[in-house]
């Protein structure tokens, strides 16, 4: 659409119609509007608007809280809807944060229990040596300052950020404003079966970019078992680094194509990671992420409304002197060995601090519902 209008635009500035006094009329959101003379239009075009951004602050406090993605069975029982993805993050700690260019990305292969290329004879990862993951098929970014309070959640929709709830009961209604969504047809991930247009509630300043690579128009997000990550790219920005071609690889011995093409995502600007097993697959899982970003995985049994949700630091959260009786136990959604239940106890007003072992065998559970929907 913007470049119809730029070059319907461009053809009025050159045609002779700039001699006979033509206006260009901008109507605007808010009802008002400018009008200019085409004599005094030199050029036209669009820019990506971006907030100034922030200094980072704690960026490293950053965790990934939860990961919903395995889809809900569909009312009619004729089978499952899985358009309806999110990940929420969370500032685990009790200052500010600020993150600017905070991006999303999932390990090559797609799901853990695929042929996976990526092992040497030893047994070893190959990138590992290296110091890289490989981001496939295209990566998501937030372009400007990222701003999480002390104790309080970031919900970012991957696909369906509209109230999905009107047609599948236990999907997700993701209409708030607080919310933030993967939304950038014009990347090329534009099936509208996964990106509806957002519900008007979402501000588009909360509207995510993303860098394609890969083939396919939806970010192929596995439904049974991604190899999520999130990292802040250094000294360049997110488009940057992935549209650069040096920076393409493939795993050894594949086709090298667009199915297969990945970006090195430098093991240093890896913030958090969770590795996800199929639940159905045990005995054909293997690891992606490398040890230092997950040493462990979690199992995820999708199509049933279920996610991946990390676990309480018990400890850390009695000791803190404000949650003093704010604190539910007796959390009965999975099986989170602390026994507290963390999303009763924010409601009541308690500060909750999850585990962070960069281990998802110890630091999650899988649970029943996702919680944006208790």
């Amino acid at each position: 659409m913007k470049r119809i209008i730029i070059a319907i635009v461009l053809a009025v500035l050159t045609s002779g119609l700039r001699a006979q006094g033509w206006k260009m009329v901008i109507e605007k959101t808010d009802g008002t509007r400018q009008e200019l003379l085409t004599s005094d239009i030199a050029d036209v075009r669009f820019t990506e608007e971006t907030a100034p951004a922030l200094e980072d602050r704690n960026v490293d406090q950053i965790i990934i809280k939860e990961v919903y993605c395995g889809g809900c069975p569909k009312d009619d029982g004729s089978g499952y809807f899985h358009q309806d993805k999110c990940i929420v993050l969370y500032n685990n700690c009790p200052q500010q944060i600020v993150a600017n260019n905070l991006c999303f990305a999932f390990c090559a292969p797609y799901n853990s229990n695929s042929k996976n290329e990526n092992y040497t004879s030893t047994g070893e990862l190959v990138y590992e040596a290296e110091g890289f993951l490989p981001a496939q098929n295209g990566i998501w970014y937030y372009p400007g300052s990222l701003v999480i309070e002390p104790f309080e959640k970031i919900v970012v929709n991957v696909q369906g950020a509209i109230d999905n709830t009107l047609t599948y009961s236990q999907s997700v209604n993701y209409a708030n404003a607080d919310y933030y969504c993967m939304y950038d047809p014009e990347s090329g991930y534009n099936q509208t079966n996964y990106y509806p247009a957002p519900v008007d509630v979402i501000p588009t300043s909360h509207y995510l970019r993303a860098v394609k690579y890969g083939q396919g128009t939806a970010w192929p997000l596995s439904v049974t078992s991604p190899a999520l990550f999130i990292y802040q790219p250094q000294g360049t920005s997110p488009r940057a680094h992935a549209s650069n071609a040096d920076n393409i690889w493939y795993s050894p011995g594949v086709a090298q194509s667009p199915i297969t093409a990945c970006v090195k995502v430098p093991a240093e600007w890896i913030i958090d990671g969770v590795e996800i097993y199929n639940a159905g697959k045990k005995e054909e899982n293997m690891k992606r992420l490398t040890a230092d970003v997950d040493a462990g995985y979690v199992y995820l049994t999708n199509q049933l409304g279920h996610s991946l949700y990390r676990n309480v630091d018990q400890e850390e959260t009695e000791a803190r002197p404000e949650n003093q009786g704010l604190i539910v136990y007796g959390y009965a959604l999975g099986s989170d060995p602390s026994g507290i239940d963390a999303e009763a106890s924010i409601r009541r007003g308690a500060h909750i601090v999850y585990q962070d072992w960069n281990d998802s065998s110890s630091d999650f559970h899988e649970r029943q519902k996702c919680s944006l929907r208790d």
